[in-house]
């Protein structure tokens, strides 16, 4: 059997991972932020660790930081909402095996874990080329401020907002209120200085991060 914790700040998602896993996967654990996911590998020793890329805690990246960097010998996945190119690239470089997104099947996420147990690499199909651009050269990706002016979650929101998802299908991707999207997208045109929606999908478009 191999030893799985989860490591996301959606309680619900969690549940739904765990219930989605084969009979070879153990879920011997959760942690909803970055301490107490620190504190739960250290104390159970998982063979792999889900893991998302944004929580409470300075996300995946400060998890990989502080795990690897004492030395530990477990495995990553990271397993985000996002497929962001920044994203994918910021926990390889901190260490992850993998980065597979949450439309993952079951079966799938069973055969990336498996797979990342035994030492490969394993990438959503869209992801593998980020990882392999960014290898490939030693220029760091040039920095947009308006686009680091943005938070993570309402990244998220914007990406999901250019491919034409109505709030409520945000809500439900994200597992957050509609009203909570509604003040992402708020937050989201004051800082780009743009009017509607429409305005922000032809933004996010000409920055490919749809």
């Amino acid at each position: 059997m191999i030893k799985v914790l989860i490591v996301d700040d959606h309680r619900l998602f969690r549940s739904g991972v765990r219930a989605e896993l084969g009979e070879t996967i153990q879920v011997i654990g959760e942690a909803e932020d970055v301490d107490s996911a620190v504190k739960a590998i250290a104390e159970m020793q998982p063979d792999v660790v889900l893991l998302d890329v944004h929580m409470p805690g300075g996300g995946g990246q400060e998890v990989l930081r502080r795990v690897l960097g004492a030395g530990a010998q477990v495995r990553f996945l990271a397993l985000s909402v996002s497929d962001a190119a920044e994203d994918v690239i910021g926990v390889i470089r901190g260490g992850a095996r993998g980065y597979v997104t949450k439309n993952i099947s079951g079966k799938e996420l069973t055969d990336a874990i498996r797979r990342v147990s035994e030492g490969d690499a394993v990438f959503s199909p869209r992801l593998a080329g980020f990882v392999l651009d960014a290898f490939a050269s030693s220029e760091a990706p040039p920095i947009d401020p308006e686009l680091d002016s943005l938070t993570q979650r309402e990244r998220e929101v914007l990406r999901l907002i250019a491919r034409g998802y109505a709030y409520k299908e945000i809500a439900k991707e994200l597992f957050i209120s509609v009203k909570t999207v509604e003040t992402h997208v708020s937050s989201v045109l004051r800082k780009l200085q743009l009017s509607n929606r429409h305005e922000l999908s032809r933004w996010a478009t000409a920055r490919r991060l749809v």
